[in-house]
C-alpha cells in the first residue's frame, strides 16, 4: 500500500508538472484579471466579493473604449450590476440585487485567490474561489487560517490555533451563529467543518465588530451560502482518510435545502495518511506509554469521525427571510490492549473516548422601506466529551465527562443612512453551562461541579466613508453584564483604514474584549492525555474574567501585483490562570492568576506575476507571563511564544493545473529543564528558571497538486495530491520530563507529524 501510494503521488506531480511547458494561446481571461487592467487603466476601484465573479470569463475590453462604455460592455457580457458610487469606487453586484457595500476589498488574492482583505481589517475566505495552498488539496478553513501572518499552531493541531501569542480557547468560532466548543476531527488534526457549502468565513485578529462577544485572541465566522438561486449542486470526493458529499437542492422559488456530511473509513481501511496521523496523536498518550514497560500481547483499535450539516432557506417575501442550520460532529476511538507486566502478570484495559458536538440556529430577517435591516436569531451548542478506562484485571473503572450546553439569542438592527453611513446595534442574551464529572472505583472517588455564566449586552457601532471614499473608520462599544459575576464591562472596538495615496494604505486597529469559558488541564493524563483540556466557567473564586486590550498600527503597499504589508501590534491578556496554560513544570499543579503581554511584527509580501503567485510572511514576537505567586511575581516566557515565524509559499496555475510548494519555519518553543543534578531518591523533579530553554528550530516542507478536468458536460472532476512534510523532518513540538519508577528523570518528545502523503478525488455536478 505504501509503494503504491508513493508511486501514485509521484505520478501525479509528474503528470502535473509535464503540462506546465504547454504554451497559452490567445484565449478568453478571468474577469478578476480584466478588471485589474481596467483599475489601472481608468484609475478606478472596483468592490466586489470573490463569488460574485468567480468563473466568468471574456477576452480583454479595447482599449478605445470610455470608462461608460466600458462598463456597458461588462454589464452585458456579464449580466452582472456596475453601479457607480463615486468618482473612483464601483461596486459590482448579482444582477438580482443592488447593494452599497459598506465593506470595501482592499487587497484581492492577499495570500491565494479566494482569500481577501477588507478595509476594517477582516480577512474574508470564499472557499468556493479558493485556489491552492501548499500542503492542501481541500479548502479545510482552520488550515488556511494558519497561513495568515501571526497565525500558527505550536503543535501542529487545528483545534490549537495561536492567534497573536494566544491559546485555542481563547478564539471564537462561530458556524451559523453557533459558538463551537469543538473545531476539529482526529483529536485536532482535520478540521471539523465541511468546506464545500462555505461561502462566508471571515477571520479577525484585532478591531473585531462590536456585535462580537468572547474570543479575546480572535474571531472566526462561518457561514453556508444564503441565497436562493433556483440552482441544483451537487459534490462527491474522497480521500485517503473519508468520504464526504454535499447537495445544494432548490425545492421551490422560495425555498432551497443544503446538505453536507462526510465520515470517515480508518475503521474499515487503514491508510499511510491514517498511520501518520494516529502516531501523532496517540505516539505519547497514556494508551501507549504502558507499552515502554510492558510486553504488549493484543492491540484492537477502533476510529472513527463523522460530520453532518443541514441549512433550510426559505425566502417568506421580498423583504423577509428564515434560515435554519444544524450541525452535528462525531468523533469515538476504542482502543482494548493486552499485555504483560512487569511481573509477568496479564494485564487487560477497555477504553473509549467520545466527543460529540450538537447545534442549531434559526435567523428571521426583516427589511422596512429598503435602508432598516432587522433580524432576531435563537441558537444552542452542545459539547460533550466522554472517557471510559477499564482495567478488568485490578477491577477499577475511570469515568470522566465534560460538557458544555450554550444556549443564545440576539437581535440585530442595521440602518443605511447614505451610501457613505450604516449605523447598526442590538441585544444579545447567553447562557452556558459547564459540567465536569470524575468517577473511579477501587477506590472509590466522585466528583462532580456544575456552573452556570448568564451574559446580557447591549452592542452599536457606526461606519463611514469620506466622500473621497479614502478615508474608513468604525467606531463602536458593547456593553456587556454578567450575572453570576455580578460585573458590568465596557468594550470599545474601532478600525480606520485611511488611503495616503494610490498604492499605500494606512490601518488602525484597536479593542477592548473579554470571555467567561476558558479551558483548564488539571493532570498530564486527563482523558488519557489525548485530549487534555476541559472547558470552565469564571467564577467569583479561582477563575476570573479574562480580559484583552490590542491595538496595531499597519502600512500596505499594493501596486502591479505586488503587496507589501507590515503591521505593529501590542496586547495584553489579564485573568488566565496557571492551570489553563497547560504547565509540564514545577507549575503543573499550582493555581495562580495572571496575564501575558505580546508585541509583535507581522510583515507579508506577495508577488503575482503570469501564472505565478508567490508570498513569503514573517512574524516576530516577544510573548511574556506575569503571575501573582508563581516565579515570584517575574515575567518568563510564555509556553507558546516562537520569537520568530517564517513562512514561504510558490504557486503556479496554468488552466486546469495548479500546484503549490511551500516550507514553514518557526525558532523553538520554550520548554523547562530539570537541574543538571539531582538526587535520584527524590519523588518530585526539581527544574530550572521556567521555560529558560528553547526546543530546536522547526522546519516543514509541504507540496500539493490539483489537476481539474470535465467528464461530460455538467459534470467536472478533479484529482488532488498533497504531501506534508515531504522531507520527513523530525520536528519536535514539545518536551517534559517525568519520573520512572525508580525516580529516574525521562525526558519525553512529543514529535510533529511525519511524512505524510494524501490523494484526493471530487466530482461536481
Amino acid at each position: 500500500m505504501n509503494k503504491l501510494l508513493h508511486c501514485a503521488v509521484l505520478f501525479l506531480f509528474l503528470f502535473t508538472f509535464s503540462n506546465l511547458a504547454n504554451c497559452q494561446k490567445e484565449e478568453p481571461q478571468q474577469l478578476v484579471h480584466i478588471l485589474e487592467i481596467l483599475e489601472k487603466r481608468y484609475e478606478v476601484k472596483f468592490s466586489f466579493e470573490t463569488k460574485t465573479i468567480l468563473n466568468i470569463e471574456l477576452y480583454p475590453l479595447s482599449e478605445d473604449l470610455s470608462l461608460e462604455a466600458a462598463l456597458d460592455k461588462l454589464k452585458t457580457i456579464t449580466n452582472l450590476n456596475f453601479e457607480v458610487l463615486s468618482k473612483r469606487f464601483i461596486a459590482i453586484t448579482p444582477s438580482d440585487k443592488i447593494v452599497h457595500l459598506l465593506e470595501e476589498v482592499v487587497v484581492n488574492n492577499y495570500l491565494s485567490r479566494g482569500i481577501s482583505k477588507t478595509n476594517n481589517g477582516t480577512i474574508t475566505i470564499d472557499a468556493n474561489a479558493f485556489d491552492i495552498l501548499p500542503g492542501l488539496i481541500e479548502p479545510d478553513v482552520l488550515q488556511i487560517v494558519q497561513n495568515l501572518p501571526g497565525v500558527t499552531s505550536v503543535d501542529e493541531r487545528i483545534s490549537n490555533i495561536n492567534v497573536r501569542g494566544g491559546t485555542n480557547d481563547q478564539n471564537l468560532i462561530l458556524y451559523e451563529g453557533i459558538r463551537m466548543y469543538q473545531s476539529g476531527h482526529f483529536f485536532g488534526l482535520i478540521s471539523a467543518f465541511n468546506p464545500y457549502l462555505s461561502d462566508d468565513i471571515r477571520i479577525s485578529k484585532n478591531g473585531t465588530s462590536a456585535l462580537y462577544g468572547d474570543g479575546v485572541s480572535s474571531t472566526i465566522s462561518i457561514k453556508n451560502m444564503d441565497i436562493i438561486d433556483n440552482k441544483f449542486r451537487a459534490g462527491l470526493g474522497t480521500n485517503l482518510l473519508n468520504v464526504d458529499g454535499f447537495a445544494k437542492i432548490p425545492i421551490g422559488k422560495k425555498t432551497e435545502l443544503q446538505l453536507s456530511a462526510r465520515r470517515s473509513f480508518t475503521d474499515i481501511i487503514v491508510s499511510e495518511t491514517y498511520d501518520a496521523y494516529f502516531d501523532r496523536i496517540f505516539r505519547d498518550s497514556e494508551l501507549n506509554t504502558a507499552n515502554d514497560v510492558n510486553t504488549l500481547l493484543a492491540l484492537d483499535e477502533r476510529f472513527l469521525f463523522y460530520d453532518l450539516n443541514a441549512k433550510f432557506l426559505y425566502d417568506i417575501n421580498d423583504t423577509s427571510r428564515l434560515r435554519i442550520s444544524l450541525l452535528n460532529i462525531y468523533n469515538n476511538l476504542d482502543y482494548n490492549q493486552t499485555f504483560v507486566n512487569s511481573d509477568n502478570s496479564i494485564q487487560e484495559t477497555r477504553s473509549a473516548l467520545n466527543q460529540v458536538s450538537y447545534g442549531a440556529s434559526a435567523t428571521y430577517s426583516k427589511t422596512f422601506n429598503n435602508d432598516i435591516n432587522t433580524s432576531a436569531q435563537l441558537y444552542y451548542s452542545n459539547y460533550d466529551l466522554d472517557a471510559e478506562n477499564n482495567d478488568i484485571i485490578n477491577n477499577q473503572l475511570l469515568t470522566q465527562e465534560n460538557k458544555v450546553e450554550d444556549y443564545g439569542l440576539r437581535f440585530d438592527v442595521k440602518k443605511t443612512l447614505d451610501n457613505d453611513t450604516e449605523v447598526r446595534g442590538g441585544y444579545q442574551f447567553n447562557e452556558v453551562g459547564v459540567t465536569n464529572f470524575e468517577d473511579v472505583s477501587n477506590p472509590n472517588f466522585t466528583s462532580l461541579v456544575k456552573e452556570i455564566v448568564r451574559t446580557h449586552a447591549i452592542f452599536g457601532e457606526t461606519e463611514r466613508y469620506s466622500k473621497s471614499r479614502n478615508t474608513y473608520i468604525r467606531l463602536g462599544a458593547r456593553i456587556s453584564y454578567f450575572e453570576k459575576l455580578k460585573e458590568l464591562i465596557l468594550e470599545p472596538r474601532f478600525a480606520f483604514n485611511q488611503k495616503i495615496s494610490d498604492y499605500i494604505r494606512l490601518e488602525v486597529l484597536g479593542e477592548l474584549k473579554s470571555q467567561t469559558i476558558s479551558q483548564v488541564i488539571d493532570l498530564q493524563q486527563d482523558f488519557f492525555g489525548i485530549e487534555k483540556r476541559r472547558w470552565q466557567l469564571s467564577n467569583l473564586e479561582n477563575v476570573p474574567l479574562v480580559k484583552s486590550q490590542q491595538i496595531s498600527l499597519g502600512f500596505s503597499y499594493n501596486q502591479n501585483n505586488l503587496l507589501i504589508s507590515l503591521e505593529g501590534y501590542y496586547k495584553n491578556v489579564e485573568g488566565i490562570t496557571a492551570q489553563s496554560q497547560g504547565f509540564q513544570n514545577q507549575f503543573q499543579f499550582v493555581n495562580d492568576i495572571g496575564s501575558y503581554t505580546v508585541t509583535g511584527l507581522d510583515f507579508l509580501i506577495n508577488k503575482r506575476f503570469n501564472n505565478f503567485s508567490t508570498w513569503l510572511s514573517y512574524t516576530f514576537s516577544n510573548n511574556d507571563y506575569t503571575f501573582d505567586v508563581i516565579n515570584e511575581g517575574s515575567s518568563f516566557p510564555n509556553s507558546v511564544d516562537l520569537t520568530h515565524i517564517a513562512n514561504a509559499s510558490l504557486t503556479y496555475s496554468l488552466k486546469n493545473f495548479k500546484i503549490g510548494l511551500g516550507v514553514n519555519w518557526h525558532s523553538g518553543r520554550a520548554y523547562t529543564k530539570p537541574l543538571e543534578m539531582q538526587n535520584n531518591s527524590n519523588s518530585a523533579i526539581e527544574y530550572q528558571n521556567p521555560n529558560s530553554s528553547r526546543l530546536p528550530d522547526y522546519f516543514r516542507a509541504d507540496l500539493s497538486a490539483i489537476y481539474k478536468f470535465q467528464i461530460s458536460k455538467g459534470i467536472n472532476a478533479e484529482a488532488g495530491a498533497s504531501v506534508w512534510n515531504m522531507f520527513n523532518q523530525n520536528n519536535i513540538i514539545n518536551r517534559y520530563y517525568t519520573l520512572d519508577t525508580d525516580n529516574n528523570i525521562v525526558e519525553i518528545d512529543n514529535k510533529s507529524l511525519k511524512f505524510t502523503p494524501n490523494l484526493s478525488f471530487r466530482v461536481n455536478f
